[in-house]
């Protein structure tokens, strides 16, 4: 089958449609797309496109950047405002008019007047106008993802490249002027996805720093233990850091609509089909603001912190559950006999690790596999396809509630540099919180490991 044939069959069933239009000045000679969700972002968005239009030239001629505007029907007047505003810029700079008009909003027109000089191959989606709204139930950022990555593949159809690729970025996030060359020159044919390199940006108060640092410690001690276990979803899940090729985009069947969580579960369908690559030449800096729009993720963390609502925020998984992940992962790759054995031999890593299987009606998914697996890629193949990111989080969370509760960071962080044979163990102090020029420096080590 034509590889246009597999796109027109995805457009027709699983894309979120043709109501929403593309409103652009030159979608010429396009091989990667940057798509960007804007929900109520015209403080933050500008300062995005100013970042992007510091790539070179040679870049931008084959990079288009598409923001997606976008809110529900019963969204926030204040944020339906926001976007009609955002739009209005973003139109002025589609359709290259002067930016004088704008001189009064002080602030954003040094901004637009930057993106306005570099002649970016800009574009928008209007999903905020009365009629072009997300529906209600549609979910949420995910949906706005997949309306603009969705756009990408049709734009990049009949682009003859072999290494066409889409981005996903956010609104907050700002790069730097090798962004846009760097992931282009990364997609050989062989690469489906990959995760861009990221550091947060440092706020100016000590309190939103601490609250960001110890965030970012969580998130790279999570993909730390998945690395010490061998785990196939030892990867960072942040949406402003997703590269993937249209024909990965096409065997996933596209973005999910999910309200939050739709980076983590949209990688891991593409973690099924191919390995996930990293990218450390260049780097993304997500915003550390707080916010409440999700029910988890950056923004609700910090702003959990900030408001001293939970005493956990310096503790972290304890490290004798990733040590259990490593030894289930193994006796996953290797699995024979029938389910009573396997089961013994859970029971031999841990006995709670026998009853998380037996409540993951493993019994039966074995059973089933076994059956119908012709040969050993096949079998093992279905049971990574069974036992994939989410399964692995139940298992760690599963621990975390009924065996091993959380423990202080520090002493969780040590203890898993030492066992993976890190020689930063030594960087990290037996204090319960250490200052925080200290932790800075621990996370700038982490940030090379991870």
């Amino acid at each position: 089958m034509k590889k246009n044939s597999l796109i027109d069959i995805y457009l027709q069933n699983y894309s979120a449609g043709e109501k929403w239009k593309l409103i652009a000045n030159d979608t010429a000679d396009i091989s990667q797309v940057v798509v960007i969700p804007a929900f109520a972002e015209k403080e933050m968005i500008f300062h995005t496109l100013a970042s992007l239009a510091q790539n070179p030239p040679s870049a931008r001629e084959y990079s288009f950047i598409l923001c997606v505007v976008n809110n529900k029907d019963h969204s926030p007047v204040p944020a339906k405002e926001n976007n009609r505003q955002t739009m209005q810029y973003l139109d002025a700079l589609v359709k290259r008019k002067s930016m004088h008009h704008f001189k009064k909003d002080v602030e954003l027109y040094p901004l637009l007047v930057q993106v306005c000089d570099a002649d970016m191959k800009l574009g928008y989606i209007d999903a905020s106008s009365k009629g072009y709204e997300i529906p209600s139930n549609a979910g949420g950022v995910g949906m706005a993802r997949k309306i603009g990555m969705d756009h990408a593949l049709r734009m990049l159809r009949h682009n003859s490249s072999p290494h066409n690729v889409i981005l996903s970025l956010d609104a907050d996030t700002l790069v730097p002027r090798n962004y846009l060359s760097t992931v282009k020159k990364f997609f050989k044919p062989e690469v489906k996805t990959a995760i861009v390199a990221y550091e947060h940006q440092m706020p100016d108060d000590p309190a939103s720093q601490a609250a960001i640092v110890c965030y970012e410690i969580f998130l790279r001690y999570w993909v730390l233990g998945l690395q010490y276990a061998k785990s196939p979803w030892a990867f960072h899940s942040i949406g402003s850091t997703i590269a993937v090729s249209p024909q990965a985009y096409l065997e996933v069947r596209g973005m999910n609509k999910r309200e939050a969580g739709e980076d983590f579960y949209f990688l891991s369908k593409l973690a099924k089909i191919g390995r996930i690559d990293y990218i450390k030449e260049t780097c993304v800096y997500p915003s550390a603001r707080p916010s409440s729009r999700v029910p988890f993720g950056t923004g609700k963390r910090i702003q959990r912190f900030l408001e001293g609502r939970c005493n956990e925020e310096y503790c972290l998984y304890d490290p004798r559950i990733f040590s259990i992940l490593a030894g289930w992962l193994q006796l996953l790759n290797g699995l024979t006999g029938c389910e009573d054995e396997i089961l013994k031999n859970a029971e031999m890593i841990h006995p709670r690790l026998k009853t998380f299987l037996k409540e993951n009606n493993f019994p039966d998914i074995w059973s089933r596999i076994r059956r119908t697996a012709k040969d050993k890629k096949t079998l093992a193949g279905h049971l990574h396809g069974w036992y994939d990111g989410f399964k692995t989080l139940k298992l760690i969370n599963y621990f975390t509630r009924e065996v091993y509760p959380l423990i202080n960071m520090f002493e969780a962080l040590k203890t898993m540099l030492a066992m993976s044979g890190w020689s930063e163990h030594y960087l990290v102090p037996d204090e319960k919180v250490p200052p925080l020029k200290r932790q800075m420096e621990i996370l700038n080590r982490l940030r090379m490991l991870t």
